[in-house]
């Protein structure tokens, strides 16, 4: 299979700019075009409104990113596993969101390699929304991720039970102080933002937000603030002093999964990546 014309294909649109994505690809601007224009034909559709310095995905090219993403990549994860170096006996494909690396994948990559030297690994950090869709499409084997979705498609598995708890860059604040103006709202998920809710109703709305602990933490560290962070996460600044818990606040656990598709729970690698877990 040519996946050179998906690939410029979703190259042109990340870019919108068919002269950046030359750039990118290495190749000429009328090359991608001709590139373009030859996926157009062959699907019989345009995928781009071209107006200039303004290129637009048509509702066929939005239609198409999809898919266009997941044969591409499909495509690459074929391609390794018949390229599989002998002396491995099999590969493993694995996404997480961001703040479970620290917290529990990257632990778990270390054991899964020493019990299992013959896996090839295969790690990525994506968004909840991307590991499901890859997960449904078949080119990712194994997710860890919080709230997944409740389908019959996926397996879950809890694998760690996260303690949340409030931290401050300042010493001796009461539950009030701390969430004032310098609090920072971490989304933790829906389960977290229910609880959240119901723990501080009265809570203005926050001016800092993020989707990630450890941007939160960054941000502790260089503005000072507060932020619910899970308490592996900060356990070491808190021996330092660096930062210090909220007293009287209300911990919030957030639950972890490991996610995957019921039917390849006989595949090898997959039996000894849920073994070391």
């Amino acid at each position: 299979m040519d996946t050179t014309l998906l690939k410029t294909f979703l190259e042109v649109a990340k870019t919108r700019h068919f002269g950046r994505s030359a750039d990118a690809l290495f190749i000429t601007q009328s090359a991608v075009s001709a590139r373009i224009k030859l996926l157009e034909e062959t699907l019989g559709v345009e995928l781009f409104i071209r107006k200039r310095n303004d290129i637009q995905l048509t509702p066929a090219g939005q239609r198409l990113l999809q898919h266009a993403e997941n044969l591409v990549r499909g495509w690459e994860r074929a391609r390794q596993d018949i390229a599989l170096d002998p002396n491995l006996a099999a590969s493993l494909s694995v996404g997480c969101i961001f703040d479970l690396w620290k917290i529990q994948v990257q632990g778990w990559a270390v054991k899964l390699r020493k019990a299992s030297p013959d896996i090839a690994l295969q790690l990525d950090i994506l968004s909840a929304e991307s590991l499901v869709q890859r997960l449904t499409m078949g080119s990712l084997d194994l997710a860890f991720m919080f709230d997944p979705p409740q389908t019959p498609e996926l397996e879950l598995k809890q694998v760690k039970d996260i303690p949340l708890i409030l931290v401050s860059s300042s010493q001796n604040q009461d539950v009030t102080q701390a969430m004032s103006k310098n609090y920072i709202m971490v989304d933790w998920g829906s389960a977290f933002s229910i609880i959240h809710a119901e723990k501080f109703p009265s809570l203005a709305s926050p001016v800092r937000r993020t989707n990630s602990g450890e941007i939160a933490l960054g941000l502790l560290k260089t503005m000072g603030g507060a932020a619910y962070l899970p308490k592996s996460l900060v356990s070491p600044l808190l021996k330092d002093n660096s930062l210090y818990q909220v007293a009287e606040a209300p911990v919030i656990k957030r639950l972890a999964y490991a996610v995957y598709r019921p039917e390849n729970i006989e595949r090898y690698s997959l039996q000894k990546a849920l073994a070391v877990l």
